[in-house]
């Protein structure tokens, strides 16, 4: 069964300096319906104004996993880490007993848009950490590349929790495959683009909930970015 989660649908929020569509109940946004989706927490597109960003705040007992789309983020935390993202990292952080840090867009001009991902981790109170990796257009482009997962395997990062995203740019006319084991399920987010998901279409901002389904596949109308969870 394939349930579309369409953008529209999704809590907004517009701030003037953060523009952000939450496909999960976050923050001021809160729906019954729409808490998560096995261990899949929070999926926020954020678009981020130019030297704007998140001063310093904290979070625990969470697996927060950033993507980059276009532009560029600027971290900093309270384990010493500072860094900038680009299209093509991906950052994961494990709250676990508690993490302060802060996010901004470093550029003068340019805006910074990308998904901010949580996850609910298999344990509480583990100790704080950091990674961050780098995974070329090459790399994502007509395949589904492991970027996390629980055993850092295939040189993704690695999260606390039985589940694996993979990251693809597919392009016009063109497919990729997955297989769900029959005790899996899956989410699937369009990140950029439209896509077909067995014979169910989805747009740039869409997302899907899959369960009791083995065989995907996703066939691209236009050149398209997507993840795709395999959770427990």
């Amino acid at each position: 069964m394939i349930t579309i989660r369409k953008s529209q649908d999704r809590g907004h929020f517009d701030h003037g300096w953060l523009d952000t569509y939450h496909t999960f109940s976050f923050d001021q946004y809160y729906d019954p319906g729409h808490t998560h989706w096995r261990a899949l927490r929070v999926i926020n597109e954020d678009r981020v104004a130019a030297g704007k960003g998140f001063p310093t705040h904290s979070h625990r007992d969470m697996e927060i996993v950033t993507y980059i789309l276009s532009g560029a983020l600027q971290h900093r935390d309270s384990m010493g880490n500072g860094s900038v993202i680009r299209p093509g990292d991906v950052q994961r952080m494990t709250a676990g007993t508690g993490v302060a840090h802060s996010e901004f867009n470093p550029s003068a001009d340019e805006p910074v848009h990308l998904l901010q991902i949580w996850i609910l981790p298999s344990a509480r109170n583990l100790t704080p950490s950091y990674e961050q990796k780098f995974f070329g257009d090459d790399e994502r482009t007509g395949r589904l590349r492991l970027i996390a997962s629980a055993d850092g395997s295939d040189g993704s990062v690695q999260i606390h929790q039985d589940a694996r995203v993979f990251a693809a740019i597919i392009h016009e006319g063109e497919a990729v495959r997955h297989t769900l084991k029959d005790d899996r399920s899956g989410w699937l987010q369009v990140a950029r683009g439209s896509v077909v998901l067995n014979d169910v279409g989805l747009n740039q901002g869409d997302g899907a909930a899959i369960s009791h389904e083995t065989d995907l596949r996703i066939a691209a109308n236009d050149r398209a970015e997507v993840l795709l969870f395999d959770l427990a």
